[in-house]
């Protein structure tokens, strides 16, 4: 039969379990899913970083690689502005010398402005100076063919170099747009000064065009003469506006003017020209004056050469760290998203651990709470909940003073006898279960159980938490009770005979406090304690006996019944006038019937806790 219900009582307990065990997993899973997110948080914020980076990087890679595009075109763009500088040079000496070719070739000339416009590619369209449309590409190489069939000694000089002119403004108009499409780039100072060092090349290569027709004719009208001027104030600004961008220039410039005589002459040469002092035309002069601008603006074009190095230095410097950004970006985002599952696995795997840990310390904690609840249990029974809880904390409890309290002291009739003719077991059966229907009787009521001594049950009230007058009125409503339960219990042993009860009690001052270290015990002491033991004696079987000072203070209630029983010799004190308390006047409350059981009321409290689980069901505090 125990085999058979076995397996009900284990089903039980699991569905009671179940709804707490679920609401454990949820719990856990739960904390699982919020530590697993304190390390994913910063590994995702690493990975959307990283990704940034790596966007920007690219990002920048291309901008660096559009600028590379572009100054390779705007290098191209250069190239061909000057050697449309060298061609319009020579183009205008041999005009202005009436054909001399004594320093111009212009079929190598027009090979190598040639060269230059293939080496360009795409030509964007042009815009000319007083034109309305834009020119092709294909139409400014068919004018430049047509130009260069109609020079000859007699052509307009004017038209020319004005044509010339106006095709290099165009050009550089389109490099300083390709230029303003660049200035995001590192290098924008170097291209902004690349273009001024054209533009001045520019300007003073048109000044030398009119400087040509100075020493050739020997004398500038008044329109060249103002344009001779604008164009070498112009390109003077233009180039030190260069050296103010690009500082590294300034020394190339400085031997420029230091390490070359032609600078100083052809100073001179400028400043004569500025004068316009009309003199004699001179085809020699014009030559020398050809040789000496060609030999600065070639020094010129090795400063703007020069640049150019600094340039493609500079956009391969950003590319390589570009390319190097890319790259490092890359492996980054790649070793994240490569150590990131595995942080989160060993993340997991701490948790996890973390959590058998936690659950098996609570578990223990849980267990070691049941155990210290039955400690404490258990000390409650030997002491006052108070002074226990006293002791605990300070370790040492102070003996009291109480000026009143009742002392109630109670003997079993005969107990000698029936100790004679019982076994020992049958005694301390017999004495538990008085003893365990007493305790049970007195819980309803302010009293404290002092001790038993044998057949004796002492109990008092008013301490060790005062309570006023009520001590009394405690005392003896839970004697009352006690005399009524006793005359209903039988012995185990012995069914035919009736137990009998002897009481007493007393009212009086008193002291109290913790007696002994190995079993400490609370213990009163004082004369009121010895009245009560003497009531007690001096009585009658199932009878209360109480003193004098009881009865008034059950007289101030108006709640007894009490009869005079007159003087009586009491040891120690002499001759007292004692009362036996009859009952009550107001109807007794119902107590359930007595039973002897041998089981102790503590023992079966602790029983009750050790059926439960220590886990899943708290232990109850005794009353």
């Amino acid at each position: 039969m125990n085999e058979m219900a076995s397996p009900v009582v284990k089903s039980e307990e699991s569905i009671r379990c179940r709804p707490r065990l679920r609401k454990w997993c949820q719990t856990r899973r739960c904390q699982l899913w919020r530590l697993l997110l304190l390390p994913f948080i910063p590994i995702l914020a690493l990975i959307v970083q990283t990704t940034l980076s790596l966007k920007n990087s690219l990002t920048n890679g291309l901008e660096v690689a559009d600028v590379e595009e572009q100054v390779s075109r705007a290098t191209e763009l250069g190239k061909l502005v000057t050697r449309l500088q060298q061609e319009r040079s020579e183009v205008a000496f041999f005009i202005f010398t009436n054909g001399s070719t004594l320093r111009s070739n212009l079929t190598q000339r027009f090979a190598a402005t040639d060269n230059a416009l293939q080496n360009m590619g795409d030509l964007p369209p042009l815009v000319f100076k007083n034109r309305p449309k834009p020119i092709e590409r294909n139409d400014f190489l068919d004018e430049l063919s047509e130009l260069r069939a109609t020079i000859n000694p007699g052509t307009p000089m004017s038209e020319v170099v004005e044509w010339y002119t106006s095709a290099n403004a165009a050009l550089l108009t389109h490099l300083t747009k390709e230029i303003k499409d660049t200035d995001s780039s590192t290098i924008w100072r170097y291209l902004v000064g690349f273009k001024n060092l054209l533009r001045s090349i520019e300007c003073k290569g048109i000044a030398s065009v009119l400087g040509i027709n100075y020493f050739a004719r020997g004398y500038l009208q008044g329109r060249a003469h103002e344009r001779y001027i604008a164009h070498m104030v112009l390109g003077r600004d233009l180039l030190d506006n260069t050296l103010n961008l690009v500082p590294a220039l300034i020394p190339l410039h400085k031997d420029i003017k230091e390490d070359s005589p032609e600078y100083q002459v052809l100073e001179k040469k400028n400043q004569q020209i500025v004068d316009n002092k009309q003199q004699a035309g001179s085809v020699a002069d014009a030559i020398e004056y050809f040789d000496q601008t060609a030999t600065l603006l070639g020094k010129l074009r090795a400063v703007q050469k020069q640049l150019r190095g600094y340039i493609r230095d500079g956009v391969n410097e950003n590319l390589r760290e570009a390319r190097q950004s890319e790259a490092v970006c890359a492996a980054i985002l790649v070793l994240v998203c490569v150590i990131s599952p595995i942080i989160i696995v060993l993340v997991r795997n701490a948790v996890n651990t973390i959590q058998v840990y936690a659950r098996n310390l609570s578990e223990k904690a849980t267990e070691l709470e049941y155990e210290k609840e039955l400690s404490d249990s258990l000390l409650y029974q030997m002491l006052p909940a108070s002074v226990a809880k006293q002791l605990k904390q300070t370790q040492q409890v102070p003996a009291e003073f109480f000026a009143s309290v009742t002392v109630y002291f109670s003997d079993i009739v005969g107990f000698t006898a029936i100790a004679a003719v019982s076994t020992p077991y049958q005694v301390i059966s017999f004495l538990n279960s008085v003893y365990k229907l007493f305790d049970e009787r007195i819980e309803c009521y302010d009293v404290y159980k002092i001790e038993t001594i044998g057949d004796s049950y002492m109990v008092a009230s008013g301490l060790p938490v005062r309570n006023g007058n009520r001590h009394a009125t405690e005392i003896a409503s839970m004697a009352l009770e006690l005399l009524e339960a006793t005359s209903m219990c039988r012995l185990p042993h012995r069914p035919d005979q009736t137990l009998c009860m002897r009481s007493g009690i007393h009212t009086g001052p008193c002291v109290a406090g913790i007696v002994g270290t190995k079993m400490p015990r609370y213990c009163l002491f004082g004369d009121t304690i010895n009245t009560a033991s003497r009531m007690e004696s001096t009585g009658e079987p199932m009878k209360i006996q109480i003193s004098e000072d009881v009865k008034r203070a059950l007289d101030r209630s108006g709640l007894f019944i009490t009869t005079p029983r007159g003087m009586i010799e009491v040891k120690g004190k002499g001759e007292m006038m004692t009362h036996w308390l009859e009952g009550r006047t107001g109807p007794s409350p119902v107590r359930p019937t007595a039973s002897l059981d041998c089981t102790p009321s503590f023992l079966s409290r602790i029983h009750s806790h050790g059926r439960a689980s220590p886990i899943y069901q708290p232990a109850v505090r005794p009353s």
